[in-house]
């Protein structure tokens, strides 16, 4: 079972990255899937996609959850029947999810040089610090990426901008801890960021700042 790692954020906070090995058939055995979420993995084309989604499921279980356990909201965000608060995310040969008492979102990034085309996209207050960072910049552009993914994910609200609304405070990438904010209709909240690279991929997890 190729569980790659684990984190315990807090007493009620727990991160599990999975790392994709094993064939979609392989990752099917032992997992009941809803009609639901059955359809859902029917109808990718992709074989990776449909090999995070599985992977997805023994993370789970991992914290002894079905995917019965598992529910959607309209906006896609996904809870769980107990009332503990989850965030799911898979990129390429890896997939994480966290769980947690708390709001929470999680992202994980490949590292791509393409992210410097894009960057105009999503980067607004951050500029100037992207601007310092020089042979750093994929890495942190990546960083950046991942945490208004995470924000975005855990806020789970229509209209949210990520280059408009989301703001993450300029870090190190040696210390792998920044902060972030989302600036919506008025209201201002804050949040604490934590990431993790690891095999050219970047993993990011954000709770409410306390």
């Amino acid at each position: 079972m190729p569980l790659y790692k684990t984190i315990t954020v807090d007493d009620s906070t727990n991160v599990l990255i999975w790392k994709i090995e094993e064939s979609y058939e392989s990752l099917c055995k032992g997992i009941e899937l809803t009609e639901h979420c059955q359809r859902r993995v029917d109808n990718m084309k992709s074989d990776l996609h449909k090999r995070g989604f599985m992977s997805i499921r023994h993370l789970l279980g991992v914290f002894g959850y079905k995917d019965h356990d598992l529910y959607y909201d309209d906006f896609g965000k996904p809870y769980l029947k107990d009332g503990k608060q989850i965030s799911i995310t898979h990129s390429f040969e890896f997939a994480g999810i966290i769980i947690s008492d708390k709001l929470v979102g999680i992202d994980i990034e490949k590292q791509r040089e393409k992210i410097q085309r894009i960057a105009h996209k999503f980067i607004d207050s951050e500029k100037d610090f992207i601007d310092q960072q020089h042979e750093n910049k994929t890495r942190a552009l990546t960083v950046i990426w991942g945490a208004k993914e995470s924000l975005y994910k855990l806020y789970a609200t229509t209209g949210l901008s990520f280059e408009q609304h989301i703001h993450i405070m300029p870090f190190d990438l040696g210390m792998p801890f920044t902060a972030g904010s989302i600036h919506y209709k008025d209201k201002i909240s804050h949040y604490d960021i934590t990431f993790s690279e690891f095999d050219g991929f970047t993993c990011v997890y954000a709770l409410p700042y306390e």
